[in-house]
């Protein structure tokens, strides 16, 4: 069935898409038969209330109806294997044809990004086949931008804060730059008349010589009010773990390390997990890493989850998450200290999978502990974050897990605590109360109230360039 314009769409997505790090996950038989009862139901749900379909679709009851659709077919693909129900989504009936009043629970997204073309035409051309690349913009690259990302975070979700985070991209043809995030920032800032959006800062410690690397850490918390620090260890460079367990590969962990405790803040992020098989990517490192810097927040993105992997119960010889576990028990590290793992592109892929959901979810409750997980969403390259958001409200570990596994309850308590006041308290931030409100073309006028700039940034003197170029290992000089 399509909208009143001709579009083929639904509230939540539960077809093949990626964020560029994985291959696109083919929809199960279980996402194939929700689609199609959730069209049939949104059809007489609008007939029934007089609404178009295209309205209907704009309300919270379409979510609504999704989610218990996705929940009925889960539990009758359950029933006809005699398997156990592990997650479930809890959705009242009368949220399918009542509107669900807006909620006032705090939510703070740990892991946000957008690309701003605009200031950087010839930028690598990162993300042009992401699904945000339907948003009707002629140019496909401008759906990424920051009033697309404004847009999406704080008009189409219930996001209250937003953390932009570095993408492994180097700087010469990055679109996501730090004076991209501050500029956002700011316009935000104007938009909601209070702070809604912190910045990283992003250290490549491999890419040119170390020294070169930590000292552009200093000149960036000189420069910029970075809350935290975002890194790869399997892009761009060469690949390199935290605890520096590898000969032969760049020793460069522990110093790195040691320079986020010189420099501040004391945060870093590290993409564990979605990374196409690459073994950098895997969290083996983030053990040994934690008990040897114990003064160190370290936020594992992904939680070191694959998505060609389906989560069960913990095997210590496992993959995805079970990767993460087994470093933190084999080095010691206990529930709440200085480990969180966060949500971003995992919850998303699990949301159409409740059993695996629910086992995720169950093992980093009892690796990090409640208090220690972040809520992400790696928008925006799914688009609006709203159809997590409602899914993760409605979940619910069965008794039945919590018994089998010992998997604690995921009760309102400690998803208020996932959804935002975990993040709060790592970043030191007050939960806000309010709703930033504002309509799109507000973010032009924000555009132009900013304060000027120089037009040019870079080095300005010839002394300058051939010292960046020593540093760099750049040819030509």
């Amino acid at each position: 069935m399509r909208d009143d314009d001709g579009e083929d769409f639904l509230p939540i997505e539960l077809g093949p898409v990626s964020n560029g790090e994985y291959d696109p996950v083919p929809m199960s038989a279980v996402g194939a038969e929700t689609t199609r009862r959730t069209r049939e139901v949104i059809d007489e749900r609008a007939r029934r209330l007089g609404m178009s379909r295209r309205s209907f679709l704009r309300t919270s009851m379409a979510s609504a109806v999704m989610l218990l659709t996705l929940d009925a077919c889960t539990s009758e693909e359950r029933a006809s294997r005699g398997k156990p129900t592990g997650g479930r989504l809890n959705v009242p009936k009368t949220t399918t044809t009542e509107p669900s009043p807006p909620l006032t629970d705090f939510v703070m997204d740990a892991q946000t990004h957008f690309l701003d073309f605009i200031e950087h035409p010839d930028a690598l051309d990162f993300g042009s086949s992401f699904p945000q690349s339907a948003c009707g913009d002629a140019d496909s690259r401008l759906c990424f931008s920051i009033d697309h990302y404004l847009e999406e975070l704080f008009l189409r979700s219930d996001t209250d804060i937003a953390v932009v985070s570095a993408i492994p991209i180097p700087p010469e043809t990055n679109a996501l730059t730090i004076d991209d995030m501050q500029r956002a920032r700011r316009i935000a800032e104007r938009l909601c008349e209070e702070e809604r959006i912190l910045v990283h800062g992003q250290a490549l410690p491999t890419y040119g010589p170390l020294d070169a690397q930590l000292a552009a850490m200093d000149t960036l918390v000189a420069e910029h009010r970075i809350a935290a620090w975002k890194v790869y260890t399997h892009a761009p460079g060469r690949g390199w773990y935290f605890d520096d367990h590898e000969a032969g590969l760049p020793q460069v962990g522990n110093a790195f390390l040691d320079k986020v405790r010189e420099a501040g803040p004391s945060i870093v992020n590290v993409h564990k997990g979605l990374a196409g098989g690459s073994r950098f990517a895997s969290p083996v490192d983030i053990g040994p890493a934690a008990i040897a810097h114990p003064d160190i927040s370290i936020v594992v993105y992904h939680s070191g989850y694959e998505a060609s992997y389906r989560e069960g119960p913990y095997d210590p010889d496992g993959r995805g998450i079970d990767r993460f576990v087994r470093s933190l028990r084999d080095a010691g590290v206990q529930p709440g200290t200085n480990v969180y793992a966060e949500l971003g592109s995992t919850w998303y892929l699990l949301m159409r999978d409740l059993d695996a959901a629910a086992h995720a979810l169950g093992k980093l409750l009892t690796a990090v502990g409640p208090d220690n997980i972040l809520w992400g969403t790696d928008s925006i390259w799914y688009g609006s974050p709203q159809s997590q958001i409602d899914a993760f409200r409605a979940f619910e570990i069965t008794p039945e897990y919590q018994e089998r596994y010992s998997y604690p309850a995921l009760t309102d308590e400690v998803k208020q605590k996932i959804l935002g006041t975990n993040a709060a308290r790592l970043y030191g931030v007050e939960p806000v109360s309010t709703t930033c409100e504002f309509d799109v073309a507000d973010i032009a006028a924000a555009r132009v109230a900013l304060p000027p700039r120089p037009a040019a940034y870079g080095p300005r003197t010839a002394a300058a360039v051939r010292s960046l170029a020593r540093e760099h290992g750049w040819i030509g000089f």
